[in-house]
C-alpha cells in the first residue's frame, strides 16, 4: 500500500521533529513536508501536495484556523486535521466551520492519532473525546442551521437523519442510554464501566445506533443527540 503523505505544520520545532520521528516509524505514513507557519505550509503545497495536513492552531502570523481556507484552496483534495493544545470551544467551532476534517488535542496517544488519521482519510470526522462535550454544547438548544456548503466538515454536516421521534423510536432503551453517554463525550471504556457491560458490547450498541439513525460517525451521533429533547 502506498504510504499516506503527511504535512506537519507546527511552530514548535522540537514538537514538530518529535512528531515526525514518531510518525515515520509507522509504515503507513511518510512525512512529505513540514512547516512552521501558514506561509511556509502553502509553499510546501506547491512542491508536494500531501494527503493530509496535521495543523496546529497557535501559529505565528496567521492562526491555523484562519489559514484553513487558503490551504484548502491550494490543495482541494487534501484533508486537514487540527492537532493543537487549544481546548477553546470557539477555536473548535471555527476550525470545523472553516473546513477542518477533525480536531484533536496534542495529549492524544500516538496509536490513537494514527488511527484518527486513517479515519479522516476514509471520510470520517474526528474530535477529541475531551472536546466532544463542548461540541455538543455548541449545538444544544440552537436552531437547525441552513444547509452547509461543501467546505463545512462532516461534524457540522451530519448525514440526513430521520425525524427525532421516528429516529429515537428505533432505538432500544439500552441504545438510548449509550447514545446519551456518547453525547457527553464518554469513550466506550467509560460507557462500559458506567453501564456495567463489556466494552465490546458498547461498541456493538454504537454500531447499531449509527445504522438505525443513518449516521456515519460517533461525532454525528453526538450532534444528533444534542438536537433532541432529553430522553
Amino acid at each position: 500500500m502506498t504510504p499516506v503523505r503527511l504535512l506537519v505544520v507546527d511552530d514548535h520545532t522540537l514538537f514538530r521533529r518529535g512528531l515526525i520521528a514518531l510518525l515515520s516509524q509507522d509504515d503507513r505514513f511518510t512525512v512529505s513536508g513540514q512547516a512552521g507557519d501558514i506561509g511556509e505550509a502553502l509553499r510546501c503545497l506547491q512542491h508536494s501536495p500531501p494527503d493530509l495536513i496535521l495543523l496546529d492552531n497557535h501559529l505565528p502570523g496567521v492562526l491555523g484556523v484562519d489559514g484553513i481556507a487558503a490551504l484548502k484552496d491550494a490543495a482541494p483534495g487534501t484533508r486537514i486535521l487540527m492537532l493543537t493544545v487549544s481546548e477553546n470551544a470557539d477555536d473548535l467551532a471555527a476550525a470545523l466551520h472553516a473546513g477542518a476534517d477533525g480536531y484533536l488535542l496534542k495529549t492524544v496517544e500516538l496509536d490513537h492519532l494514527s488511527e484518527f488519521i486513517i479515519k479522516v482519510l476514509a471520510g470520517e470526522s474526528v474530535v477529541s473525546p475531551e472536546m466532544m462535550t463542548k461540541l455538543v454544547t455548541a449545538f444544544r438548544g440552537k436552531p437547525a442551521p441552513p444547509p452547509p456548503s461543501s467546505a463545512v466538515a462532516g461534524a457540522l454536516d451530519p448525514c440526513p437523519a430521520p425525524s427525532a421521534p421516528a429516529g429515537l423510536a428505533l432505538l432500544s432503551a439500552r441504545e438510548r442510554e449509550v447514545l446519551n453517554l456518547v453525547a457527553l463525550g464518554d469513550s466506550n471504556k467509560v460507557i462500559a464501566r458506567k453501564l456495567d457491560i463489556a466494552e465490546t458490547t458498547v461498541k456493538i450498541h454504537v454500531q447499531h445506533i449509527l445504522r438505525k439513525l443513518q449516521l456515519s460517525s460517533r461525532v454525528h451521533a453526538a450532534v444528533y443527540a444534542a438536537g433532541q429533547e432529553p430522553f
